[in-house]
């Protein structure tokens, strides 16, 4: 007895479907010597044979979003999130504090370029404490010495210094939301370089996210009357324009610089390799700024600008210190952002903290906001959004042809 069965109503276009399916199980059915007419049977199919149509579905999309987002959590333990989540928090809170007290340092009668720069290195005994339980706990090695190691740090090293040094000139002529504004322009020169050095992949939305940072640089420059503070001179704010600018290309050289110094000498991406580098690169860096003050005399010089600065010994004090802790807190948590999620989690980061300086800065220090720094950064973070998708399309194509 035959099970039942339930009957439908087929339409004309799926019987004329079924019938032509029906030929080609007949035509591939025969045993051909010739491969020529095999060949065409087959191209016939692939011509022939009708492909499901593709129209975005936005529960769809959702519901996979959510698979992933749970398989993801589910992969890693809970202790990995809640150390991604303080390193993130690092970066958005120790980043733009370290930006304004750098300004505030100046606004209220800092002079030296060479302390602002020497704090931003003094914290590196911080990286080291950290990096140090990884040796007792864990019984790691440190990573051995050799001559191509140690001068790849004193180049690095060296490059830091003369990177801080330059932002220090920006942060004492320029409004701490315009400095934050234009140092964004790291982005694309970490783009270009790692492409002319590293050899990433510079796809086309990479080439649009530099195109729109560029642009709203210009605005920015096109907009100097409005943001510049009346004690300092157009020569100064253009000063320190190109000061901010050139510190952002030597960051995106530093950035590459050290990518190729994993992948070429190093040759793993671990978190106390990572710390390592941090340390020695901050440890020569300070070094070489530490040589900088005594051939200026400014460490002399300090106790005579602590007394003359605005809100006394205590508060100059509390701002040199707290600079040094919170910049090495916000590389620290650059670090860990890096090695516990990926370089785009990372620029995603670094997007976000470059409106969170500006706005931090029009409120807590009363910095000027025009209608065109709006539009300029309207348009960074437009700019970081693109670097961002080009960037994780060119990793999803990598892993892809990697898989395959």
């Amino acid at each position: 007895m035959r099970p039942n069965r339930m009957h439908s109503f087929s339409s004309p276009e799926e019987l004329r479907l079924k019938k032509r399916k029906e030929f080609f199980k007949k035509m591939t059915s025969f045993k051909d010597d010739n491969p020529q007419s095999n060949l065409s049977v087959r191209l016939l199919m692939d011509e022939t044979t009708e492909r499901p149509s593709v129209s975005f579905s936005y529960s769809n999309w959702m519901s996979n979003v959510k698979k992933s987002t749970r398989e993801a959590y589910e992969a890693k333990p809970f202790s990995h999130w809640i150390l991604l989540l303080f390193s993130g928090a690092a970066m958005l809170i120790a980043f733009p504090a370290s930006s304004l007290l750098s300004r505030l340092y100046f606004s209220n009668g800092g002079k030296s370029k060479w302390i602002i720069s020497w704090v931003a290195v003094a914290g590196w005994p911080i990286t080291c404490l950290i990096l140090l339980p990884t040796y007792i706990f864990q019984k790691i090695k440190p990573t051995p010495l050799n001559a191509k190691l140690v001068l790849s740090y004193v180049v690095l090293g060296f490059l830091s210094a003369a990177d801080n040094l330059m932002y220090a000139y920006a942060y004492a002529y320029l409004p701490a939301s315009t400095s934050s504004l234009l140092a964004s322009s790291s982005l694309a020169f970490s783009a270009l370089f790692g492409y002319l050095i590293v050899k990433n992949p510079l796809n086309a939305s990479v080439i649009n996210s530099i195109v729109i940072i560029t642009g709203a640089m210009a605005i920015i420059a096109l907009d100097s009357s409005s943001d510049r503070y009346s004690y300092i001179s157009n020569s100064q704010y253009f000063a320190g324009f190109f000061w901010d600018i050139m510190g952002s290309a030597l960051h995106g050289l530093i950035f590459a610089l050290s990518e190729l110094l994993f992948v070429k000498l190093l040759g793993r991406r671990s978190f106390h390799v990572a710390l390592e580098q941090q340390v020695m690169v901050s440890l020569i860096a300070f070094a070489f700024t530490t040589l900088g003050m005594v051939v200026s005399n400014d460490f002399q010089g300090m106790s005579q600008e602590a007394k003359s600065f605005k809100g006394g010994e205590s508060l100059y004090t509390q701002v040199l210190v707290w600079s040094a802790v919170t910049f090495q807190l916000g590389v620290l948590g650059a670090t860990a952002v890096l090695f516990l999620a990926s370089t785009v989690m990372a620029g995603v980061l670094n997007a976000v903290r470059v409106p969170i300086t500006s706005i931090a800065a029009v409120i807590l220090m009363h910095d000027p906001m025009s209608g065109f720094k709006i539009l300029s950064l309207v348009l960074t973070f437009w700019g970081f959004s693109s670097y961002i998708y080009g960037s994780s399309s060119s990793n999803s194509s990598t892993q892809a042809s990697s898989s395959s």
